[in-house]
């Protein structure tokens, strides 16, 4: 349910904006907000194959440049895969918490207003204009497997 919510989210804000969301950017939205986890656009391109949307890559890089520009998902620059936007519409700083065990992502966010980075930019006369705040380590489950 909660993908079908998200994908009648992005219906309503591509009405709402006269954007085109067509099959394959719906479904490859869909596949990303599926499986709960980053995927590379190859691994995107290989389910859009099997489903009869497309073989070709830049069918899915299309698709998932489209969903990036609208802020429907996000990329991980450090595992170059792409992951579903846990807050799409909404203006917030993601950071993205990488197990460097089973290779799961968590979104959460940050504030540019108060983090170290904005405070030293700040003194430094440095105006940020795009951050990716990406860190890597263990997640509870990974944690809870290498002490048992």
């Amino acid at each position: 349910s909660c993908v079908r919510k998200a994908l009648n989210e992005a219906d309503a804000f591509c009405r709402d904006n006269q954007l085109r969301f067509t099959k394959v950017r719906r479904r490859t939205l869909g596949i990303l907000l599926e499986g709960h986890s980053a995927m590379g656009a190859y691994d995107v391109l290989e389910r859009l194959k099997l489903e009869g949307l497309g073989s070709k890559p830049p069918v899915a890089y299309r698709a998932l440049g489209f969903l990036l520009d609208h802020g429907f998902i996000h990329r991980i620059e450090r595992l170059n895969a792409f992951i579903a936007c846990s807050h799409p519409g909404a203006a917030h700083y993601p950071a993205f918490l990488i197990c460097s065990d089973c290779g799961s992502v968590a979104e959460t966010s940050f504030s540019p207003k108060t983090d170290v980075l904005s405070k030293t930019a700040r003194l430094n006369g440095f105006q940020i204009q795009h951050t990716t705040l990406e860190a890597e380590g263990q997640c509870p489950d990974c944690q809870q497997q290498g002490s048992a």
